[in-house]
């Protein structure tokens, strides 16, 4: 049955994220709960966010690779908003006390140069509109405690959205294919992991399809000079207070952030 209390447990996550005190799962009392039912709180926790003065600046999309998708019983991808407030610069030192049990991730991140509604987006209409690409790295975090999530408790919870920090170079994406693009990624000097773009949902232009088709059916339109998060190229890596993450990527350069 669809959730009945989706502004309750909205609230609860938003004290969550306030106060950084992680709450039990939703889906520990009631296991029923969906995907809909996820997107239904979601709807009501980032109505809050915003009416404290944040803004939504594009959208994260997750659970891209079939091994995620596994992992927390999920079908197909899932998605929450790129809120202002989170967003940072290569370089920059991230405080770890903003988050509750952070982890980092290297991704592929489009600038669009052109709004897309959907339904109906080719992925060749999506490469069309993407004015070009950007290292990145995502900071996901889980407000749900250890972070013991299932569908419905990660799509409420923002789809687990923490914070980005991007290069500040946007490369066109015409002179070569996104899935080809080969990622390294440092941890304190030592490579701890490896990706390519194929990583997301095989191609990252097919993840801005998905998500522009996915919010088009709700009458929702990704705008220009949003950006869009493809999803891990690899398998997430806890932060550590004086952790330094470079994540070099093909064509498109490095990026660093570091733990404070």
């Amino acid at each position: 049955m669809p959730v009945t209390d989706a502004a309750v447990k909205a609230r609860a996550l938003y004290a969550a994220r306030r106060d950084r005190a992680p709450i039990p799962p939703f889906t520990d009392a009631e296991p029923w709960l969906t995907m809909a039912d996820g997107y239904a709180i979601q709807r009501e926790l980032l109505a809050m966010i915003l009416a404290d003065g944040d803004a939504v600046i594009g959208h994260k999309v997750g659970a891209t690779s079939k091994a995620m998708q596994r992992l927390i019983g999920l079908d197909s991808p899932d998605y929450g908003p790129v809120l202002a407030s989170t967003v940072y610069a290569d370089g920059d030192t991230v405080p770890l006390g903003r988050f509750i049990a952070p982890k980092l991730e290297a991704e592929i991140v489009f600038v669009l140069g052109e709004g897309l509604k959907g339904p109906g987006v080719t992925v060749e209409e999506a490469r069309r509109a993407i004015a070009g690409a950007r290292a990145a790295v995502e900071i996901v975090d889980s407000r749900i405690a250890d972070w013991r999530i299932r569908l419905a408790d990660t799509v409420a919870d923002l789809a687990s959205n923490g914070a980005m920090a991007a290069s500040s170079v946007t490369v066109p994406v015409a002179g070569f294919d996104p899935r080809l693009v080969g990622m390294v990624l440092s941890r304190n000097g030592e490579v701890i992991d490896t990706g390519a773009g194929a990583a997301a949902l095989g191609d990252p232009v097919a993840v801005v399809a998905w998500l522009a088709n996915v919010l088009g059916a709700d009458g929702v339109a990704l705008e220009p000079g949003h950006v869009i998060m493809t999803g891990a190229l690899h398998a997430a890596v806890p932060m550590e207070p004086g952790d330094v993450f470079t994540a070099e990527f093909d064509r498109l350069g490095p990026v660093t952030v570091r733990a404070g």
